[in-house]
């Protein structure tokens, strides 16, 4: 990645990209909460078999293209490619952080 992005955004992204699953434990504090296509995923259990059902449903891509800092949060503009109806789609992927861990994560259209 080119964008200068925290460790555990970059690990996220890292497992997005086909990454080890286990991992997401490193990532995301055990409260944490994804918010993606209108659904919320709770806790860590949940946000693991999100990232499971979402690799199972498509074969994809992710690349961070901009980072902005500010309000607390970190949002990141990225492309998503892949095998998924409007393919490929930008999409805006908003990190609320916590003592080096991912608190919360809403991927919205941009």
């Amino acid at each position: 990645m080119s964008l200068q992005l925290p460790d555990v955004v970059e690990t996220y992204f890292d497992i997005s990209n086909g990454g080890d699953l286990s991992q997401l434990a490193n990532c995301f504090c055990t409260d944490a909460t994804v918010f993606d296509e209108n659904k919320t995923h709770d806790g860590l259990p949940a946000i693991a078999a999100w990232q499971h059902e979402v690799r199972q449903a498509f074969s994809f891509a992710v690349e961070p293209l901009q980072a902005v800092q500010g309000e607390g949060k970190l949002t990141v503009i990225t492309r998503l490619t892949g095998n998924f109806p409007g393919s490929p789609v930008q999409l805006n992927q908003v990190f609320r952080l916590e003592n080096g861990r991912i608190l919360s994560l809403e991927i919205i259209p941009c």
